[in-house]
């Protein structure tokens, strides 16, 4: 014969519900550290805010730095116009274009020792690399359209920042990316 035993539901151990306050301080602890994830992962794909007020105080390396000048100075100077700076390829390229009012001295637009480059003012980021290294290298004819494409490193540059454009021996400040 075999024994068995009865054991009564009251009689079953079972653990203590957790206190409505730990399961609050649990949910709290888990947002911050959500919260801290996010914020590191921005941090470090952007860099430290010092290195931003460092670049932003020097918009343009002193390296790529050249006479600034104004729209008109620029037409004056290198013998073209901005006809406007945009995001292109899905954010991947900056589309510079510009044209010719005076085809004799746009031709310091060929010359190696001045790129061409956008520098983003908030960062310092140059960006220079021609996309698939195109660039105009016949005679500029006055009126006529150019643009140059570059590679846009990450998107950085996008809609609404404010760039300098170099272009030639001369750059222009403070042009909005449209």
């Amino acid at each position: 014969m075999t024994s068995q035993t009865t054991v009564e539901p009251s009689e079953i151990p079972t653990s203590p519900k957790p206190a409505r306050g730990s399961r609050l301080l649990g949910l709290l602890v888990g947002a911050a550290l959500a919260a801290g994830v996010v914020t590191a992962a921005i941090w470090l794909s952007h860099g430290s805010h010092q290195d931003a007020t460092a670049a932003a105080d020097a918009a343009v390396p002193v390296s790529w730095g050249r006479e600034a000048v104004t729209a008109d100075g620029l037409v004056a100077r290198s013998g073209v116009r901005i006809v406007g700076v945009t995001v292109t390829g899905a954010g991947g390229l900056v589309d510079l274009r510009y044209q010719v009012v005076d085809p004799d001295t746009a031709d310091a637009l060929h010359d190696p020792a001045n790129p061409p480059a956008v520098v983003d003012e908030e960062t310092g980021l140059v960006v220079h690399d021609l996309f698939m290294n195109h660039s105009h290298s016949g005679q500029f004819k006055a009126g006529e359209t150019y643009y140059l494409v570059f590679d846009n490193p990450n998107g950085w540059i996008h809609t609404g920042s404010v760039v300098t454009v170099l272009l030639g021996d001369a750059q222009v400040d403070h042009v909005v990316v449209g």
